[in-house]
């Protein structure tokens, strides 16, 4: 019996490479207008969103400030504010060029997954919007039925991307090998453990670590939120 070939995966991030913005801080803020969550919040927002540009910020300190935000409500109390959130913040956010990205990858054949930071709860409509089958997010505990503030299992975040992804790829029944021949799409230069693991690594809108990175390493990159390419 002949073995159905590997499908070529197309990874994406989504913060600042599809997403014009930053889901996390665009959350914080929406939450803040709305009276959801003390109004004390923004500034460790404020510092959270600067050291993760840096690349300073713990995986740690950043997953569990947002999943805190959630904390005491369910999963069905919070769906019409993701829904008002997808509306109001995200959708009018996401570039023409960030769809045809993907839709050039799907009309291709690949296997596309969105690959996140933010948890769940955060990204998930942002990843229906894009037409995303597969999305790896951080995951959130839920205790009675409740989200309890905390995070479950290992957040989708720097090293512990490439340890999702390869969990999901056995889940799937995908040999690891895959990610030989595999797109990664990222800004951040807290992606570069799963950029320096895939066939065919592409700095997005990439911050200055990463710009450098790309330049040393002759990566592609692709500014989607201008519209503008060129090569590194």
């Amino acid at each position: 019996m002949t073995a159905l070939p590997t499908p070529t995966l197309a990874l994406f991030d989504l913060d600042h490479t599809l997403l014009d913005g930053d889901g996390d801080d665009l959350w914080c803020r929406f939450l803040l207008r709305h009276d959801l969550v003390p109004a004390e919040v923004q500034v460790r927002n404020e510092q959270l969103g600067a050291d993760y540009r840096a690349g300073q910020v713990s995986v740690e300190a950043f997953s569990a400030f947002y999943a805190c935000l959630l904390a005491g409500r369910s999963p069905a109390e919070w769906r019409p504010w993701q829904d008002r959130f997808l509306a109001e913040e995200i959708r009018p956010r996401l570039p023409p060029a960030a769809h045809a990205l993907v839709a050039s990858h799907r009309a291709a054949g690949h296997l596309l997954v969105l690959t996140t930071a933010s948890n769940r709860v955060i990204a998930e409509r942002s990843a229906l919007e894009l037409g995303f089958a597969h999305c790896l997010a951080t995951e959130l505990a839920l205790v009675d039925g409740v989200f309890s503030g905390q995070v479950q299992g290992m957040p989708n975040m720097r090293e512990g991307k490439v340890h999702r992804l390869q969990a999901w790829l056995q889940q799937q029944g995908l040999a690891p090998a895959a990610l030989a021949g595999a797109f990664f799409y990222s800004d951040s230069i807290n992606d570069l453990p799963l950029l320096s693991r895939v066939g065919h690594p592409v700095a997005v809108n990439p911050d200055a670590q990463l710009q450098r990175h790309a330049l040393a390493k002759g990566w592609h990159v692709l500014d989607v939120l201008g519209q503008a390419e060129k090569e590194a």
